[in-house]
């Protein structure tokens, strides 16, 4: 009966651990896409157009995040990556 009940409260302490520990994935994921995005704003010198789509999809994704919508943030990034991987002919 104690291990049933000591496992009991192992995994209630494992399962609102974890849950913590993944609130903080989106807005790290927002982060490292706007990233990715800044850096790859150099290979993008010979279109204009998407470097100024860059432009604004970053300063929308900031602006998003700073209005607590994360996951619009990384929609909105998400989907500039794979416009630009698209246009430079890069797949990672």
């Amino acid at each position: 009966m104690k291990r049933s009940v000591l496992l009991g409260l192992f995994v209630t302490a494992s399962m609102m651990a974890s849950t913590s520990f993944a609130a903080d994935k989106p807005a790290d994921l927002c982060d490292a896409n706007i990233q990715t995005i800044n850096n790859s704003k150099a290979q993008l010198a010979s279109k204009p157009e998407l470097v100024q789509r860059a432009e604004t999809s970053v300063a929308r994704a900031q602006s998003l995040k700073a209005e607590g919508k994360i996951d619009d943030c990384v929609a909105e990034t998400s989907q500039l990556i794979v416009e630009m991987r698209k246009a430079t002919g890069t797949n990672n």
